[in-house]
């Protein structure tokens, strides 16, 4: 958890960037998540009063990710096929997407955060099935959502993130280390803040805050879902040189998921067809390299 200093320095600074607000169609879906009485017909409603919110989301049920036989124009339908968890994720992270900067700062590209966090949301989702997670819609949008606080932050504090992003070195140290040498917190702390401001529910924020910590979670006893959502922030970044974290990540994958090393493969490609699948729809390109040629590149001849 957020030590009391750390979080109000966090609190401070977040409250000087003036925060977007989310849009009130995704305000009232999350409030309507709050009641399992409400169905298709009351998600509907905030849904249709937004017509480019209706329009995003018809695209999405009608996307080849889901591949049904016939054309879904019905908002209610739409919820009913696939249900209320996944539209009122896909509303929360279309609401994030289109309210965060996308400061000029060194090789910062958010583009690239996007890219990241949509696989990071479809490893999540997959691992937590694997890992015996009923429901694992809220890991997908929580891995998707990990990152929100890095353009905020470097839009606030350019120099500083300029030379966070560049001490990375290509991906060898991770940034949330360095941002606790230099700041005492991390953007994983402040993306929790910034969850709790926004009334998301708690579990869903504390799995959006740990994300970095994988290893003093392990030693504590870790849900699946923490598992799901950490391991997805062990994956590479799209324009990191080399997948400098792959043997802690495969280590973790054999050991908490009783597999193989070759078992790690077929899963990585099933996320890079989810991904062309999905992409689209958020309006995201393709990454140079899949995960799966991740998986098999050599660390040390890596390309950038």
């Amino acid at each position: 958890m957020t030590n009391r200093k750390a979080s109000l320095r966090i609190e401070s600074l977040l409250t000087g960037a003036q925060l977007p607000a989310l849009p009130q169609s995704a305000i009232r879906l999350l409030q309507l998540s709050q009641d399992p009485d409400n169905g298709p017909v009351e998600f509907a409603v905030p849904i249709e009063a937004d017509p480019g919110l209706t329009g995003q989301v018809l695209k999405f049920v009608n996307s080849s990710y889901f591949g049904f036989a016939r054309e879904i124009s019905s908002i209610k339908l739409a919820i009913t096929l696939v249900g209320i968890r996944t539209i009122k994720n896909f509303a929360l992270w279309s609401a994030v997407f289109s309210l965060m900067p996308n400061p000029k700062c060194g090789p910062f590209e958010l583009k690239s955060l996007w890219q990241d966090s949509l696989r990071r949301g479809l490893f999540a989702r997959a691992l937590g099935r694997l890992l015996g997670q009923a429901d694992s819609e809220d890991l997908f949008a929580a891995a998707l959502l990990q990152d929100m606080a890095v353009p905020l932050l470097a839009k606030e504090l350019p120099e500083d993130y300029d030379k966070l992003f560049q001490g990375r070195q290509g991906g060898r140290i991770r940034l949330s280390d360095l941002e606790q040498e230099q700041f005492g917190w991390t953007h994983a702390e402040a993306a929790g803040l910034l969850a709790r401001r926004w009334n998301l529910p708690e579990d869903f924020a504390g799995l959006i805050e740990c994300h970095t910590k994988f290893l003093e979670l392990l030693s504590v006893g870790a849900t699946p879902g923490q598992v799901a959502v950490c391991m997805s922030a062990l994956l590479p970044a799209v324009r990191d040189e080399a997948w400098y974290e792959r043997e802690q990540f495969t280590d973790a994958f054999c050991r908490l998921t009783g597999s193989t090393e070759s078992q790690i493969a077929p899963l990585l490609t099933e996320i890079d067809t989810d991904f062309v699948e999905f992409a689209p729809v958020l309006k995201l390109g393709m990454p140079s390299r899949t995960l799966a040629q991740w998986l098999t590149e050599p660390v040390e001849t890596a390309a950038v």
